[in-house]
């Protein structure tokens, strides 16, 4: 099938689908690993057409948040001894040793976006923001100072203080992206167990893919929005 990922494929449309099956229900993800004994291929391409499927995952072409919207940096990888390891840098910005920074925006009760970027500096994600933010969101953040320039774009901003032990005050949370962020490590810790940098984006657009139909999908609308982004990928 030409300008899809089955093209010069020499693996049968029949275990093509059956991964996409065996991808689109789990809530946390399937190895390639598992594949590979669940369908009867070799790992090597079992490892390719699970890369090949979430290729197709990134719905950078999506609604953008808007209304409500939280927003977070995190570090995903590393070694373990520097699992809690942080240091502060001039203008508060975070930095793990050894990890891959990622930043996340998600409307509440709506969908998340996530990408990996260089570090978590202010000009590095600003753009990320008006890129992927509709202007005049409320936005909310925890303290960093990075975050300071948002009502000079447009945006409302609202602040909670993690580092006073504040995580909830009214409105002000980011407990749903922390809560997505979590969902994704878990994810990535229990059934791939490490991710390299060169295709974290692909993983995360696995669990952003599922988390925005968490409310409206069952398993087998999982699996035909999976293969619906196929085709849209097919006729952009």
């Amino acid at each position: 099938m030409r300008g899809t990922i089955f093209q010069d494929s020499a693996t049968s449309l029949k275990l093509w689908f059956y991964a996409i099956y065996l991808m689109s229900s789990t809530r946390c993800g399937i190895s390639a690993k598992q594949i590979e004994r669940e369908i009867g291929v070799t790992y090597k391409c079992a490892w390719r057409m699970c890369k090949q499927i979430r290729s197709m995952l990134d719905e950078g072409d999506g609604p953008k948040p808007s209304g409500t919207v939280e927003m977070d940096e995190s570090f995903f990888g590393g070694k373990e001894t520097n699992k809690h390891w942080r240091k502060k840098t001039p203008g508060n910005v975070r930095h793990a040793m050894g990890k891959t920074a990622v930043w996340g925006a998600v409307e509440r009760q709506g969908r998340v976006v996530a990408r990996v970027v260089p570090d978590t500096k202010s000009w590095t994600l600003m753009p990320h923001i008006r890129e992927r933010i509709m202007p005049r969101s409320a936005i909310f953040t925890d303290e960093a100072r990075l975050y300071r320039t948002l009502p000079q774009l447009g945006y409302q901003h609202g602040r909670v203080y993690h580092s006073a032990h504040i995580y909830v005050d009214g409105d002000a949370h980011t407990n749903t992206i922390e809560g997505f962020w979590s969902l994704t490590k878990n994810g990535i810790r229990g059934v791939y167990h490490n991710v390299s940098t060169k295709y974290l984006q692909t993983y995360l657009n696995e669990y952003a893919f599922r988390f925005n139909r968490r409310k409206s999908l069952g398993k087998r609308n999982m699996f035909d929005a999976f293969v619906g982004r196929i085709n849209k990928k097919t006729t952009a």
